[in-house]
Parts: C-alpha cells; sequence; structure tokens
C-alpha cells in the first residue's frame, strides 16, 4: 500500500460511520492527522485534506470552527480554501485567528475580505505582522477607529502617500490616533508637521463654508484644536521630552547656541532643532515647527536673522526645511540676497510681532 492509499485509509476511517453530533471530534481527528505529516504532504494529499476538511467544517458548530481555525492559521502548507473559508466565516471566532497569523491567505483574499467584512474582521487583518500598501488603504478607507488605531501603530503597516493623507485628515481631533501615527518611526515628523497642518486648513476651509457669518471663530478654534493636537503628540513623544529636557539646560546656563544648532541640524533631528530654535527666538514651539514643515523660506531667515546666526547655520536650516529635496543655487542666491539686506533690528521687531500674536497681544 503506497502513502497515498495510507492517507485515504486514515481519512476514511476518521469521518466514516459518525453522526453529526460528533463532527467536531471528526473534524480534530483530521486536524491531527494533517499536523503530523505538515509540511510534508505532495500537493495532492494536501487536496484530499482540503477535500475532507471543506465537508467537515460546513457542518459543525462556531466553537469547533474557532478551534480549528486557531490550529490551522499556524500551518505554513494549510490548504488555501479551507484557510480562506475561515477567514470569509461571518463569525470573527472563527476568521479571527485565521486573518490575523495566516500566511497561505494571499493579499487578494486579505483585501477582498477587508473591502467585504465586518469591523472586527478588518481589526484581525490589521493585526498581520505585514501589512501592504494597497491593504492599509482598504482598513484606513473603511476602518472603524479601533481599526485606524492598531494600523497605524503596526510596525509592520506600510501607508502609501494617500493613505497617510486620509488617515492624518481622521486623525485630526482624535488623540488616540494622532498619538499613534507620530509615534510612526517611518514618517519624517516635519512630514508629519505638514500634513496636520494641511488636514486642519482643509478642515477650515470646510467649516467656513458652511458657516460664512463665523469665520473668526472658526479660525480660532481650529487653530487652538490645532495646537492642541501638537501638543499632546510632544507630549507622547520620548525623544521629544528628553531633547526638551536637555536644551531647557542648556539654554539656562548660558550654552544653548549656533553651535548646538549646528549639531542637530548635522542629526536631521526635528524635534531638538524646533526646539532649539523657540528657545533662541523665545517663541513657542509649534510656530517654529509649522515653519520648518511649511516650507516658507521667508520665516527661516527671518528667525535666523533675528538671534544673528550665520549665513551658512541659516543654509542648512533652509536646506533642512527641504526636507531631502535640492535646493537650486539660484533658489540660494535669492535666499542669500534676501538674508543679507534683512536688518537685524527688523527681523527682532518682527520676532516680537510674532510673540505678541502668539500670546494673543498679552505682553
Amino acid at each position: 500500500m503506497n502513502q497515498q492509499d495510507n492517507l485515504i485509509d486514515q481519512l476514511e476511517e476518521a469521518v466514516a460511520g459518525k453522526s453529526v453530533s460528533r463532527r467536531a471530534d471528526v473534524l480534530k481527528r483530521v486536524a491531527d492527522l494533517f499536523f503530523v505529516g505538515s509540511g510534508k504532504y505532495s500537493e495532492a494529499q494536501v487536496e484530499l485534506f482540503e477535500d475532507v476538511m471543506t465537508k467537515l467544517i460546513a457542518s459543525v458548530e462556531v466553537a469547533a470552527r474557532a478551534r480549528f481555525g486557531a490550529r490551522l492559521a499556524a500551518a505554513s502548507d494549510a490548504p488555501a480554501n479551507v484557510v480562506r473559508l475561515l477567514a470569509f466565516d461571518p463569525a470573527i471566532e472563527v476568521a479571527g485567528e485565521v486573518l490575523s497569523r495566516s500566511e497561505c491567505l494571499s493579499d487578494e483574499d486579505l483585501i477582498a475580505n477587508a473591502q467585504t467584512m465586518s469591523q472586527e474582521h478588518l481589526l484581525a487583518i490589521s493585526k498581520r505582522s505585514e501589512l501592504k500598501e494597497e491593504l492599509t488603504d482598504v482598513l484606513i478607507t473603511r476602518g472603524s477607529r479601533e481599526v485606524l488605531v492598531s494600523t497605524a501603530t503596526n510596525a509592520g503597516s506600510r501607508l502609501s502617500s494617500s493613505g497617510l493623507t486620509a488617515l492624518v485628515g481622521k486623525a485630526h481631533l482624535d488623540e488616540r490616533l494622532t498619538l499613534s501615527l507620530w509615534s510612526r518611526p517611518d514618517v519624517p515628523r516635519q512630514d508629519m508637521v505638514n500634513l496636520f497642518r494641511q488636514a486642519s486648513e482643509g478642515l477650515r476651509l470646510q467649516l467656513e463654508a458652511a458657516n460664512p457669518r463665523q469665520v473668526q471663530s472658526i479660525r480660532v478654534a481650529i487653530s487652538a484644536a490645532s495646537e492642541r493636537v501638537h501638543a499632546i503628540a510632544r507630549t507622547g513623544s520620548v525623544d521629544y521630552q528628553q531633547a526638551q529636557i536637555a536644551l531647557a539646560e542648556l539654554y539656562a546656563e548660558g550654552k544653548l547656541g549656533e553651535p548646538i544648532l549646528v549639531e542637530l541640524l548635522e542629526r536631521q533631528n526635528f524635534d531638538g532643532i524646533a526646539l532649539a530654535m523657540a528657545l533662541m527666538c523665545d517663541l513657542p514651539v509649534g510656530l517654529v515647527e509649522r515653519a520648518l514643515a511649511q516650507g516658507r523660506y521667508e520665516q527661516i531667515l527671518l528667525l535666523a536673522k533675528a538671534i544673528e546666526l550665520s549665513w551658512k547655520t541659516t543654509l542648512a536650516l533652509l536646506q533642512f526645511q527641504a526636507n531631502g529635496k535640492v535646493v537650486a543655487q539660484a533658489e540660494v542666491d535669492q535666499y542669500f540676497a534676501t538674508f543679507s539686506r534683512m536688518q537685524v533690528k527688523t527681523a527682532q521687531t518682527a520676532l516680537q510681532f510674532y510673540r505678541l500674536r502668539e500670546s494673543g497681544g498679552k505682553t
């Protein structure tokens, strides 16, 4: 008797003469038999298991399917059609482990599941060790707040530019989701600042269009909400807190100056650069963060001139602000001409205006 015939005999013995009420026990026996030789079966043998398993899971209760699914989720050679059936089971007790762990589901299976199944199914998918951009796009489009947070905090998730923008838009007034996004190491902090600024601007325009008589109150409310979101993100960042303590000590000792800023620029440390500039200019860090993220070179030139930075350090700030983009020589020449013409006193007067504006006119 060959191995194929022996396997058939064992499977027939497992299912023969069993009543419907005992099919759960039969399914367990079939699973036991499969795992004994897992990784060693031929394609034909796996297909045989698939046929038997498919028939059995159609007639067992949820608890039995859930136990079976949890076991099969760990098998890299599990029958694909059986895994697919379990993944699309309406009961999350059955589908959850398979969606979160099984390597036998294709990208197409996962995307189709995310497009059609429940939020519980989406949450299970969001916990996989790797999530490709096409899949996270669907999770972000359809997902509940819990799904969005899980996707954002998953170190293995990859976000497309459109997905990240959509996620930022949904996170704008959600503290937990905001912290989840700001903790991602794959998105530069200046990019995140700019994305949240754009989301604030988009929300402001929508509200103003709907309430044209309340433009000023809307702008004040959106500005306050935006700053609150950024403050929450800073509070939740260990790196930010450490940089804040270190730079505050240097500032108190009179040691925070251009050399420290140059060192931070060499390390491309956004938090450190923003904090150092804020302390040196006596401005709220949020204002400096926005200046660094928005790509408005006039603000950087003004701040640099006000605290009398050298042109070399100012240029390094402008290059950092460009966030990886090459600054053309013609632009550099234009910036230098503006920087050279600007008077320190004029820049310091403008800085005083910034301080008054940010404090609401209070001195």
